[in-house]
């Protein structure tokens, strides 16, 4: 019976092991999340036009991370009520890491300037 106990025991936590999310799939999540957040709150018009990586080139994904990272500090928010949330969600998307052996030859500067809610809209496909 003591077995049987055991048993069950091991095999509940094995299956709760397994089924719950791994740290890197919350993390992109959180990011996301912070990207939809920046979205309805940031300034849009009389901002700066930020270089907006689109479909980077699998050994340019650092370089396009990167540029998301600088831009993101670009940004401001629509109204002094949002800052407490845009200063989360821009602390939130400023630890993103991503390491990529590519060589890759384009800059920030070799991409087309968007506006801010472009510019998340690029970053939240790279985060997909």
């Amino acid at each position: 019976m003591k077995r049987m106990i055991i048993f069950c025991m091991v095999f509940l936590c094995s299956i709760m092991v397994l089924t719950s999310a791994s740290p890197r799939k919350l993390k992109y999540k959180q990011i996301q999340r912070a990207i939809e957040t920046l979205e309805t709150i940031v300034k849009d018009k009389d901002a700066e036009l930020l270089h907006t990586p689109e479909n980077p080139v699998e050994g340019c994904l650092n370089t396009a991370v990167t540029c998301f990272k600088k831009g993101i500090q670009k940004l401001q928010p629509v109204s002094r009520q949002e800052n407490t949330n845009f200063n989360k969600a821009i602390r939130v998307v400023s630890k993103l890491t991503y390491r990529d052996s590519g060589k890759c030859e384009s800059t920030c500067e070799s991409y087309k300037k968007k506006t801010p809610k472009e510019f998340l809209k690029s970053f939240a496909n790279l985060m997909q």
